[in-house]
């Protein structure tokens, strides 16, 4: 694994401090919302698969419109599209919140607003993490996208623990109206940054349809992007399925309260927060990063898979957590710092769909998995993902001989 020396601080720069003030804000709310929607639809339903549905509804606009919306947000104007999508996302949780609170809420209604969570993040997402290289530039670049990972890893780590103990105490509907209100902490972010200083990358002049075609073949023609976006797509559709495998776990193996559900997905926060502290900004994008990643994710989860109690498998998620973040953060980091700055909110987009666009397929079918073979099932399922990552990762080296190349060896020009 190698290390990058270290990258000047992005947080020196105004815009990129008020843009992290936000997301402190913003970030835990929106896991507080993951444990209190996925709680809600167990007692709703009691069915792994009816969450799995609802994570796919979340998703599948991410895996339809991805492409298409990572076009719009090369050519549009990246803060002004966040305001709008940041503000969508904040309703649309206090709608569910005032539907919980009410007594009124059943599944359908869940559903339809699941969908269109789905569709404010298919903008949202890429549009999100494109707009961090408007905020900084060249080496601040890696470091701003390791900071962004330990930001979501922290809020991993406290969101569902504090969800845990806000059901317990007040139940799930609070957990939504909080979410909803901490939307005001980016739109407040946004609406006071410094347009003069956003490094702007000069706008495509294609159609949007002529835009995604040239993002696809971008990719395409370059296999040290290509390689990394089919290996988070196999790992994103049965490794990152967090939202169903450790509800399924709580609920269903170690028969846990919304307090030790909400524990069991802390552990895998200090996980990742401890590796995002530790490592991020600091490894160099490299398919054997990613590899290595990979092959510690499938470990971490077939421990988890086969743990005799919850405490054991709080310990395995914590590693895991660690080696998601690891393999997560290096992608991003690879595709966007190797990506041509007019192409990189395509790039980021694909990055989006495989990750969570890939949760279209896989959260049904591993909630499926879980319903009918078991929950344990459904983390070994993660686990033989990861596996039919490293192997796709060996197939690719053993075609280039030598050691695994580092994920960008054509010359292509530097980011923004």
């Amino acid at each position: 694994m190698h290390f990058r020396s270290s990258a000047p601080s992005p947080l020196r720069t105004r815009n990129y401090r008020l843009y992290f003030s936000g997301q402190l804000v913003s970030v835990p709310g929106t896991w507080l919302q993951t444990v209190a929607q996925a709680w809600l639809v167990l007692q709703l339903s009691a069915s792994g698969s009816a969450l799995g549905v609802t994570v796919a509804l979340q998703t599948v606009p991410v895996l339809v419109l991805g492409a298409w919306t990572g076009s719009v947000a090369d050519r549009v104007d990246k803060r002004r599209l966040l305001l709008g999508t940041q503000a969508a996302q904040g309703l649309l949780a206090l709608a569910l919140g005032v539907l919980t609170l009410t007594g009124v809420v059943q599944l359908w209604m869940v559903w339809i607003l699941a969908l269109g969570l789905g569709v404010a993040r298919s903008f949202d997402t890429p549009t999100r993490q494109a707009f961090v290289s408007e905020l900084v530039s060249g080496e601040a670049l890696s470091r701003a996208i390791g900071i962004n990972s330990t930001v979501v890893s922290a809020a991993r780590m406290v969101g569902p623990a504090a969800g845990g103990a806000i059901i317990a105490l007040f139940g799930v509907g609070v957990c939504f109206v909080i979410n909803g209100a901490s939307f005001l902490g980016p739109l407040c972010a946004l609406a006071a940054m410094d347009t003069a200083r956003l490094n702007r990358p000069e706008r495509p002049a294609e159609r949007p349809e002529h835009a995604v075609r040239a993002g696809l073949g971008y990719v395409r023609d370059h296999r040290d992007l290509l390689v990394p976006l089919l290996m988070m797509a196999i790992v994103g559709t049965l490794a990152f399925e967090f939202q169903v495998t450790i509800p399924l776990m709580a609920h269903s193996a170690f028969h846990l309260g919304a307090t030790g559900f909400g524990l069991l997905y802390a552990a895998m926060g200090v996980g990742a927060v401890l590796a995002g502290l530790t490592l991020a900004g600091r490894i160099a994008g490299r398919v054997r990063t990613l590899t290595i990643a990979a092959a510690a994710f499938a470990v971490a989860l077939g421990a988890a898979a086969a743990a005799p109690g919850p405490a054991t498998a709080a310990v395995c998620l914590a590693f895991a957590g660690a080696a998601s973040v690891v393999y997560s953060s290096t992608t991003n980091a690879t595709l966007q710092m190797r990506a041509e700055p007019a192409m990189r909110g395509r790039v980021v987009a694909l990055y989006v769909m495989a990750f969570m666009g890939s949760t279209a397929i896989g959260g049904p079918l591993v909630g499926a998995i879980g319903e009918v073979v078991g929950p344990r099932a459904s983390l070994a399922a993660g686990a033989v993902g990861c596996v039919a990552a490293v192997l796709l990762a060996l197939a690719y080296a053993h075609r280039r001989p030598g050691a695994l190349p580092r994920a960008a060896r054509r010359p292509l020009s530097p980011p923004a």
